[in-house]
């Protein structure tokens, strides 16, 4: 996973965290990104150093009160995947899960036509732009990240 440091055109400075490197760009051609504050669709990566892997003997000496917190914020830490694997599997037992029905009820329960509830699913970029367009409130689901078995 790739963390950026975003910033929409009206100024709010947030986070997103892409699976690749190109996936930024992607998302921002397809209207999937927007900002979580104001939902503008003018969203820009800012100027951030790189964080740099190191060994986990290299983190393990590192902890302490503030390695503990340099390693977390900089994705280097083993809880940042169990954390991710918490909040996909909340999402998948409290959500209900609508398949490629999402664009649909989304926007049926952004108009009032459905009673509203929490719900992911599927939707092309097609129609995660028309639904950003038409202001209606969508959010991607990260994809749950490997386990270490499949890294090694």
């Amino acid at each position: 996973m790739i963390r950026y440091a975003l910033r929409c055109a009206n100024g709010h400075e947030f986070e997103g965290w892409f699976s690749a490197s190109d996936d930024f760009d992607a998302q921002k051609a397809d209207g999937r990104l927007s900002c979580p504050v104001c939902e503008s669709a003018k969203v820009d990566k800012q100027i951030m150093a790189p964080a740099v892997a190191c060994r986990r003997t290299d983190l393990a000496s590192a902890r302490g009160a503030e390695g503990d917190a340099k390693a977390f914020a900089s994705g280097h830490d083993p809880r940042i995947g169990e954390l991710m694997r918490r909040i996909r599997a909340h999402v998948e037992t409290h959500f209900d899960y609508v398949g490629d029905r999402f664009a649909q009820e989304a926007r049926a329960m952004h108009a009032g036509e459905a009673e509203a509830r929490s719900v992911y699913g599927e939707a092309t970029a097609e129609e995660v732009k028309a639904l950003v367009e038409e202001g209606v409130p969508v959010a991607p689901l990260p994809p749950a990240p490997p386990d270490k078995t499949e890294i090694n």
